[in-house]
């Protein structure tokens, strides 16, 4: 595979996709990822996390807390799966 890319895409494209639905982290997608690319989204997905729970909303905003709690589900899930399969691979993260 090109080295930090994805069919074009950057890994920090990657981890903006995962927050916001249009790509899911499993195993066979992470199959054909070595190990820089591997790190390199373990780490886009943790700077993106940190940017979502940053992000300001108010307790009455339950559209808002919603979306932004789906994020998060979604970013963690995410990584869970990426740790499991770096760990499968003996790869650290």
């Amino acid at each position: 595979m090109a080295e930090g890319a994805l069919r074009g895409k950057s890994m920090k494209q990657v981890a903006t996709d995962v927050v916001d639905g249009y790509t899911s982290i499993n195993p066979i997608f992470l199959k054909k990822f070595d190990k820089d690319m591997l790190k390199d989204l373990f780490e886009h997905l943790n700077k993106a996390m940190t940017a979502t729970r940053n992000l300001p909303v108010t307790f009455h905003d339950q559209v808002a807390m919603r979306d932004k709690n789906m994020k998060l589900q979604r970013l963690h899930n995410s990584i869970i799966i990426l740790r499991n399969v770096a760990r499968e691979k003996r790869i650290p993260l």
